[in-house]
């Protein structure tokens, strides 16, 4: 977040916290629904299940060889991959699309330590220290590094996420099958319709409908989203960012899993820019994208919160703790709203460890993106409690928590409104703040838990109600989880 600096009225512009378990989706893109689904026990129509993910015992492996490979395991595990992936859309394509499916009939891998005199050729380009995947159009090749980026997802996010990454280069075989995009269009519409169409595939894959693989729609579907937010672009503005921040790619693989293809195919640039709305871009001069969790700061922000959804009777705010023993809800540390006495009590050092960066030397890909705004929406979505308070819902169970959630979101687009007036709340949004929320969100969902801090365990179901509150309205919020 960044404090606002405003002349007279206007201008832009601890990680773990314990969190129970309850056992369930849905969200609006630019005004239409995104999920159909309103069960908290659903993720986007299906049951939410735990149990194992990755490859299926005793399937013999694929027969697909990759040009250069070592028959190693991260070649086995692509090329198992690719094999239901390819069996999917050879099934699939003529059901949404023109034309015809031509499967892909090579695959190249190489090993991004090999030394120089040994790298291999891809696309035209040498291999060497390349660490990566992709989808070549001059040749309608896959290739991917198996010395670095597939052990590497494979050890941090599980195979799944290796999957998710070949899904992704699968769907721009299928973009360029399908005549989808041409050379004029944006990379970040190709990169956002093929994190869709991951998404489709990973549906199927739920679904138990992959000969290799399979992925239950708790940890596991969350470990793969948090593999979408490590490969994220940080600073969606810069030039070189063509993939779209956290938020972006992991709404573009939730519109895949939940409306299918023809979800996938309603993503160019205009819807693009709809989703995009007035959330910031770019990083301003004197904006670092981090502010202190501070009293000062945290006051900006209920002044804020009070302007975005107002209440007849705002909640009394106690900076000494969040230990409340509260009579009708729980502590939930570092922020806690006891209905009760209506209040919110807050852990201050808690709650800015909880918000403290990410250490920028860190070994591989960020599995947690860290920052400000993953302790600031704790606090938004206790607020969001006392909306609902004040609205005399339920507040414990499923559907206030992810209601939570959604509010959450509604607030947390709002503060990027340039309108607001400095007395609103002199604190404003940043780039890669929604991609903190995300984070968090898929780590523990505290922001997405009800009075007692119980959340849903599918990390998809938390995104998806914070990205409906985001893109929609109070009255999304409202419609889905009523």
């Amino acid at each position: 977040m960044k404090v606002a600096k405003r002349q007279v009225t206007s201008a832009l512009a601890g990680l773990l916290t314990a969190v129970a378990v309850l056992s369930g989706c849905t969200s609006t893109v630019s005004g239409r629904a995104v999920s159909v689904y309103d069960d908290p026990f659903q993720v986007a129509g299906l049951p939410t299940t735990s149990g194992p993910s990755g490859l299926r015992p005793g399937v013999p492996d694929t027969d697909l060889t990759a040009a250069g490979g070592d028959h190693g395991d991260p070649d086995r595990l692509a090329l198992d991959a690719l094999d239901d992936i390819q069996t999917f859309w050879n099934n699939e394509f003529h059901r949404d699309f023109d034309g015809s499916f031509t499967p892909l009939t090579t695959f190249r891998s190489w090993d991004a330590k090999a030394p120089q005199r040994d790298d291999e050729q891809f696309c035209g380009e040498s291999t060497y220290q390349v660490v990566n995947a992709a989808y070549c159009r001059l040749d309608n090749t896959i290739g991917w590094d198996r010395g670095v980026l597939l052990p590497m997802m494979n050890d941090q996010f599980g195979p799944m996420a290796v999957v998710m990454v070949l899904a992704h280069e699968y769907g721009h075989a299928v973009q360029n099958m399908a005549h989808l995009v041409t050379g004029g269009d944006p990379v970040l519409v190709k990169e956002q319709q093929a994190d869709c169409f991951a998404g489709v595939f990973m549906r199927h894959v739920a679904e138990g409908g992959a000969k290799h693989f399979t992925i239950n729609t708790s940890d596991g579907l969350n470990k793969v989203l948090a593999a979408t937010v490590a490969i994220r672009d940080a600073n969606p503005g810069d030039p070189e960012a063509v993939h779209g921040s956290a938020f972006e790619r992991v709404t573009a693989v939730q519109i895949g899993f939940t409306d299918g293809p023809k979800g996938c195919k309603a993503i160019d640039i205009r819807e693009v820019n709809a989703r995009r709305k007035n959330l910031p871009q770019n990083f301003g001069d004197d904006d670092t994208g981090e502010t202190e969790v501070s009293k000062s700061n945290l006051v900006e922000l209920t002044k804020a919160m009070a302007s975005v959804l107002p209440i007849a009777k705002e909640p009394t705010y106690d900076y000494h703790g969040a230990t409340l023993h509260c009579l009708d809800g729980t502590d939930t540390r570092p922020v806690t709203y006891c209905p009760a006495t209506n209040t919110i009590g807050i852990d201050l050092p808690a709650l800015a460890r909880r918000g403290a960066p990410d250490d920028v030397a860190q070994d591989g890909f960020p599995t947690h993106v860290g920052g400000d705004y993953n302790a600031y929406v704790v606090l938004v979505s206790r607020y969001a409690l006392a909306v609902q308070e004040s609205a005399h819902q339920q507040l414990a169970g499923p559907k206030p928590a992810l209601r939570a959630a959604c509010l959450s979101g509604v607030i947390t687009a709002k503060l990027a409104d340039p309108k607001r007036a400095a007395s609103q709340g002199d604190i404003a949004l940043s780039v890669g703040d929604l991609d903190k929320a995300v984070s968090g969100l898929l780590a523990d969902g505290l922001a997405a838990s009800d009075v007692d801090g119980r959340t849903v365990p599918s990390g998809f179901s938390r995104v998806d109600a914070f990205r409906a509150g985001v893109l929609g309205s109070r009255q999304t919020c409202e419609s889905r989880y009523t």
